[in-house]
């Protein structure tokens, strides 16, 4: 599969991404600001999504409805910030679809 990688995050967090060539969306985890930079993702249609912990409930009402389809795959990562379990909810989510259970689920 062929496809764009976008990262969505703070600063420092997609810093290392730009280092490795992929397209880098660095915004202030203000609601406003993180919609504006997931809608621009979404229209410029890339395959996979990685999102820091810290702005994934600002873009969660943008990705929720793409995330029922193959692509782009919306993966949300921590980060240096103590984990709020965002990361792990997606994961899990992600997962039941896949196989139908959510194993990670206690």
């Amino acid at each position: 599969m062929e496809g764009k990688v976008a990262v969505l995050g703070s600063g420092d967090f997609v810093i290392p991404f730009a280092a490795l060539g992929l397209d880098t969306f660095a915004t202030e985890p203000q609601t406003d600001k993180v919609v504006e930079a997931a809608g621009t993702i979404l229209k410029e249609r890339y395959a996979l999504v990685v999102v820091s912990e810290n702005v994934a409930r600002a873009a969660q009402s943008v990705f929720e409805e793409v995330q029922r389809h193959p692509t782009p795959c919306v993966v949300v990562v921590p980060f240096t910030e103590a984990p709020s379990g965002i990361a792990t909810e997606s994961l899990g989510r992600m997962l039941k679809m896949a196989t139908g259970i959510n194993i990670l689920k206690g």
